[in-house]
């Protein structure tokens, strides 16, 4: 359980999407992923949670726009499960009966395959594997950027002359 009392950007909204339960403050805060506004990319590990746990619709606009999502708009999205405090963080385990739910020996398990793709992206296996996939891309985008310019470049060269 994340109890979220305040503002919540990159690394601090990844770790409370790691929890099950999310619990916002209602009056003050934002949860915002803003890697696009910094230049910075989202890993593997970094992006399936949230892919895995929201909706795509919500998912494109905290990636791509760096939405900041304010306590309304995050529970409307399903980003956090309740607004509330330290009172409403534990009428949630109490009404939802939370702590008798790992009594079967299984919620675990549970959980380790609805987040399986998660959990592989953070395997020392894993994430060897990922991070190989993640710079090969990069690399592959900057030859395309490379052969882009290139192009552009012989373009402008040879502009007069229209190829058909």
């Amino acid at each position: 359980m994340a109890l979220v009392n305040g503002h919540a950007f990159a690394g601090g909204f990844m770790l409370a999407m790691f929890h099950d339960y999310r619990v916002f403050n209602p009056s003050r805060g934002f949860l915002c992923l803003n890697e696009v506004d910094l230049g910075v990319p989202l890993k593997p590990a970094m992006s399936s949670i949230f892919r895995q746990k929201l909706s795509p619709q919500v998912y494109k606009v905290m990636v791509l726009e760096a939405k900041r999502f304010s306590a309304k708009e995050a529970l409307e999205g399903g980003i956090v499960d309740i607004l509330g405090g330290m009172e409403e963080c534990l009428a949630l385990v109490r009404d939802r009966k939370l702590n008798e739910k790992a009594k079967t020996g299984v919620y675990g398990a549970l959980k380790a395959e609805m987040f399986r793709e998660t959990l592989e992206y953070v395997t020392p296996e894993g994430h060897e594997r990922e991070e190989t996939r993640f710079k090969k891309a990069w690399e592959l985008d900057d030859q395309r950027k490379d052969e882009g310019k290139r192009k552009v470049v012989e373009w402008e060269r040879n502009g007069s002359k229209a190829k058909l």
